[in-house]
């Protein structure tokens, strides 16, 4: 299938359809995610089961990230609009692009406080004839660059706190290796020293504590899933084996982390609680978590898992999976919230 912008949305709803999944019993669960009905993907988001289309499928597009405010359902994403992908939001539907279409752009990751809306995203820019990479995100449509233009500078995630704002995802240093870091209000905090490649992939704020979740190559070049609490480091795999941590939540004093760990060639969708790992699938087929919430004593993974065919769009909880796709056409969930 297409990843997503990792490896990494149209002025009007297009589409509703209902798939047959129940509301469930501890609240409205909310997905963001892509499906592939032909060569373009269509953003889409699920309200327990009911598919809402972001787009018509006529040009490429995805929905990478959730955010729910009230009555309001806030995607993340892009959709091909001319030469380039557009860095787009959509409030209960509507489109709001964030750039201008005039060079490529994507947001990855949307957090609403009050009545302000935060996206973090990359833009890419010709800048005397040079190609500039921006990790940036934008406050109501205003951009905020937080890089200076390094190739393949990127931010995945966003996290507000009162009036703090915090951007994670990776810059190459001085030696052209990517760096695993985060900003607070634009100041960069470096969590590698850019002697292996890294990157910063989610993040999550509890009181004065910063978490941040993602990968760092290891000396025989194996990925190997982690994440950092107030710059220490913590080791989710042993490096035997390549393995990734996409998203992370804190509850209490829980982290929870989701990502995948290969098995021979597969890879395993799974979370790790508090360093220990949840399998959430076989190993038979490949398959990946890509977004994790914790509401109560439930916790939801979302991501996707392939059927021998096509990969099927996904949540577990508790480690129960329901499909959210009937499995005909390629597609994967990325993003989940749940609300009560």
């Amino acid at each position: 299938m297409k990843m997503k912008f990792l490896s990494i949305l149209l002025l009007c709803i297009v589409g509703l359809f209902y798939s047959g999944t129940e509301a469930d019993t501890n609240g409205n669960v909310y997905i963001a995610g892509t499906e592939y009905p032909g060569d373009a993907g269509i953003a889409k988001f699920w309200n327990n089961g009911k598919a809402m289309n972001l787009t018509d499928g006529t040009k490429n597009s995805d929905a990478i990230s959730i955010a729910v405010s009230g009555k309001d359902v806030y995607v993340a994403g892009h959709e091909h609009i001319g030469n380039y992908d557009v860095a787009t939001y959509w409030k209960n539907g509507k489109a709001v692009r964030l750039s201008a279409g005039t060079n490529y752009s994507n947001a990855t990751a949307i957090a609403v406080a009050g009545t302000n809306v935060y996206v973090a995203g990359i833009e890419y820019t010709r800048i005397d004839g040079k190609t500039k990479y921006f990790a940036k995100y934008w406050k109501n449509g205003v951009s905020v660059n937080l890089s200076d233009g390094s190739p393949m500078s990127a931010a995945w995630c966003i996290a507000i706190s009162g009036t703090d704002v915090y951007v994670a995802g990776k810059v190459p240093g001085a030696n052209h290796i990517d760096v695993a870091k985060y900003w607070k209000n634009g100041v960069a905090v470096n969590l590698t020293d850019g002697s292996r490649v890294a990157s910063a992939n989610s993040i999550a704020l509890a009181g004065t504590e910063v978490f941040v979740a993602g990968y760092e190559y290891n000396e025989t070049n194996i990925m190997v899933a982690k994440y950092w609490n107030n710059g220490t480091v913590v080791g989710l795999t042993d490096g035997t084996k390549n393995a990734m941590a996409h998203a992370m939540a804190v509850s209490g004093k829980d982290v929870y982390v989701a990502g995948y760990e290969t098995n021979e060639l597969v890879k395993v969708a799974k979370y790790w609680l508090n360093g220990t790992a949840v399998n959430l699938t076989d190993g038979s087929k490949n398959a990946e978590a890509n977004s994790i919430v914790v509401s109560g004593s439930d916790v939801y993974v979302t991501g996707y898992e392939n059927n021998g065919t096509v990969d099927v769009a996904k949540y577990w909880k508790n480690g129960t999976a329901v499909s959210i796709t009937d499995g005909s056409k390629n597609a994967t969930g990325n993003s989940i919230c749940v609300v009560k």
